[in-house]
């Protein structure tokens, strides 16, 4: 009887520690995913830049002060899977100080119930797409889980035979993983981290053959997952060996020459939807993986 109290005991004390771990492990998250001063900063409108966020679904536009008429091409972001979508509000910003309009598409439920959640949120970036007159094409990208979201947007819309997808942009990520997107007749940029933890570069480099052999590759030296983003330190990363206004320059040079390639390439200039996203598109397979 004693031997059998004790190992309740110990199950009891196990069970209290692996709870205590999953809330503080939980905590982490919640805390690390929140934007920094600087992209709080970033979210105000001044002389160079609009800033617009729409109560409904989170959605958040920045406009140049300086474009009167349709530009070539305009970025449409998705945050990453926990990540408050104002963590990338400086990039955005950076790009719409330059001449870019941009679209930030936030995860609904911060990306925890992507399966069920996917259809809204392409529902919401279309619809997001098909009611802005500012951009005559969308250069579509994310980082980690939202560039996978990023990809199925690009390949279903382009499926259909719509011509509003610019280019696809993909930050911190390992996908394509199943997806064979070789074919894509789309500019691509990929940029990577040599010191990413959760969307580690070797991955990246075996799957490069699922990736247009045009693609621009560009490889941050040093860099880490969370320095892609403006926000805390995710569980599961590897330290950066490059501060984070270095990564975070050489992440907004890399996607202003995205968005500059992607602008480069003469495109029709009336390019709608194929037609008005009006109600949520069935349920479709999930995310092939998150980072």
């Amino acid at each position: 009887m004693g031997a059998k109290r004790g190992w309740r005991r110990v199950l009891r004390i196990g069970a209290l520690v692996g709870c205590a771990l999953l809330v503080g492990l939980g905590g982490w998250l919640v805390v690390a995913s929140r934007p920094s001063a600087a992209a709080v900063a970033a979210m105000g409108t001044d002389a160079r830049v609009k800033v617009e966020r729409d109560p409904s679904n989170g959605v958040i536009r920045f406009t140049p002060a300086s474009t009167r008429a349709v530009v070539p091409v305009g970025l449409l972001f998705f945050s990453s899977a926990m990540v408050d979508v104002v963590a990338y509000a400086p990039l955005a910003r950076a790009a719409a100080a330059a001449g870019y309009p941009v679209i930030l598409v936030p995860l609904k439920r911060r990306g925890l119930f992507i399966k069920s959640d996917l259809p809204d949120i392409l529902h919401v970036a279309l619809g997001a797409v098909h009611e802005d007159e500012r951009a005559a094409q969308w250069l579509v990208g994310g980082h980690s889980l939202g560039a996978t979201i990023a990809i199925r947007m690009v390949t279903e819309v382009v499926a259909l035979g719509a011509r509003s997808m610019g280019g696809l942009l993909l930050v911190g990520t390992t996908n394509p993983r199943s997806e064979d997107l070789s074919s894509l007749k789309l500019p691509v940029t990929k940029i990577v981290a040599t010191n990413d933890g959760l969307a580690p570069l070797a991955n990246s480099e075996a799957n490069r053959r699922l990736l247009p052999a045009s693609a621009r590759w560009v490889r941050i030296e040093g860099g880490n997952h969370s320095q892609f983003g403006w926000y805390g330190f995710q569980p599961g990363d590897h330290f950066a060996n490059i501060s984070r206004d270095a990564q975070h320059e050489q992440l907004i040079n890399a996607v202003l020459e995205a968005l500059r390639l992607s602008g480069d390439i003469r495109r029709p200039t009336t390019v709608p939807l194929p037609f008005a996203p009006i109600a949520p598109p069935q349920a479709s397979a999930a995310p092939s993986a998150t980072h």
